[in-house]
């Protein structure tokens, strides 16, 4: 297995052989743990939490967006401490952290008491997110980048149908049996993603010594990926709730929604990471943000199941297809410099974690303030997607305009 270096293109040739699949299956086990289970898995298990009177609609809701602020202290926290622990201890550290955070909840002794072990497995899902897919996919030719990272993304749609299908089935045993069923599926892929990372050539310069890249077009790609974190929020959130409680028709066909959005999560990041390898990243991404600027608002306006149904399946594709589209931007924006790549990619995770944390604070706030209105959130949401959708099509306009001068380092 060979390695490029972030100021060569001289390969570096590993004394052991670890298979290229082994790295992309153990970071697919991470995305699943991290993302797809410790953030995802609590939108099904919310209106069971109300309905079981462990907290209150409001402070349920928030206790969603605690593991969005431990995301952020995890997209913060991981390269530096990469740098000085072995990145795959910190991977395993990571992976362990989140399984005995699901036991943890198992256990409502208290709002604190949940709140800590809700950040905690956002802290384990951020470090997870900034960590695993680098360490992977600079060991993938570039001609099969894209399906890799869309293989790798995939855990984040599996962790959500597999809570979808399977936290219904364990609150029938109850609220703690639920939890308790996810800490054990998040063992046996601990268990599985354990051994097949690849060794990691040191960096030629220290992670924490190497600021962030800030081209001007990564400066926009920071930014729309950040807005991402908006517009995704009230299906990441809500989407369950407002189906079960919104629409009243109960956990079962909110969880059956979800299931719909987490198999379109699954799917989404093959199919558009095997459109980025025809089209390139740049394109795809622009496609996204067009379609979800629509999709997210759909549930806004009533429209019926059918709508509901095409607005959960692009959601569900782009909220997990969005993430390796990006990273591939990065790879495009900065061919050669895996250690730069890698740099770029965690300064977007962490402003991603910032707008996503801030968007559901002051979405949860929003609803709590509004009477339990769901329509302004998914407005909010939408309004996100265009800003989006604009910044791309004026960089791109500029970088036609100015030539390649616009993606130099300034």
């Amino acid at each position: 297995m060979t390695l490029i270096t972030s100021t060569t293109q001289e390969p570096i040739h590993y004394a052991r052989h670890v298979p290229v699949w082994r790295g992309v299956l153990s970071a697919f086990c991470a995305s699943l743990i991290g993302i797809g289970l410790a953030r995802f898995a609590y939108s099904p298990l919310l209106p069971a939490i109300v309905g079981a009177r462990w907290f209150e609609p409001a402070t349920a809701a928030y206790l969603g967006a605690a593991n969005l602020a431990g995301y952020l202290a995890g997209a913060l926290l991981g390269r530096p401490t990469a740098a000085r622990i072995r990145v795959v201890t910190v991977l395993r550290a990571s992976m362990a952290l989140a399984t005995l955070a699901f036991f943890a909840c198992a256990f409502p002794l208290n709002f604190a008491w949940f709140f800590f072990w809700r950040v905690a497995s956002g802290l384990a899902g951020g470090m997870l997110m900034v960590l695993a897919a680098p360490t992977v996919l600079p060991s993938v030719s570039a001609s099969r980048r894209g399906l890799a990272g869309g293989v790798i993304f995939m855990g984040v749609g599996a962790g959500i149908a597999a809570s979808g299908t399977f936290v219904p089935l364990l609150l029938q045993l109850g609220v703690s049996a639920a939890w308790v069923g996810l800490g054990a599926l998040s063992f046996l892929l601990t268990v599985i993603g354990w051994s097949g990372w690849p060794p990691v050539a040191p960096a030629t310069v220290p992670a924490r010594d190497l600021p962030a890249p800030r081209l001007p077009a990564l400066r926009s790609l920071y930014l729309m990926y950040a807005l991402n974190g908006i517009g995704w929020m009230p299906h990441m959130i809500f989407l369950v709730d407002f189906v079960a409680r919104g629409m009243g028709k109960g956990v079962q066909v909110g969880s059956e929604f979800w299931v719909l959005f987490g198999i379109a999560a699954t799917i989404g990041p093959l199919a558009v990471g095997r459109l980025a390898d025809r089209i390139g990243f740049g394109p795809a991404l622009r496609l996204g943000f067009l379609l979800e600027a629509g999709a997210v608002a759909i549930p806004a306006f009533g429209q019926g199941w059918v709508w509901l149904t095409l607005s959960s399946v692009i959601m569900g594709s782009f909220v997990t297809g969005t993430v390796p589209l990006v990273l591939g931007r990065i790879s495009e924006l900065l061919p050669h410099h895996v250690e730069q790549q890698k740099a770029a990619w965690s300064f977007a995770t962490v402003g991603f974690a910032v707008m996503q944390a801030a968007a559901a604070y002051g979405l949860s706030f929003v609803f709590a303030r509004n009477g339990g209105d769901y329509r302004p959130l998914f407005l909010i949401g939408s309004a996100a997607m265009v800003a989006a959708l604009a910044l791309d099509l004026a960089t791109t306009a500029m970088v036609k305009k100015s030539g390649p001068a616009s993606l130099q380092r300034p």
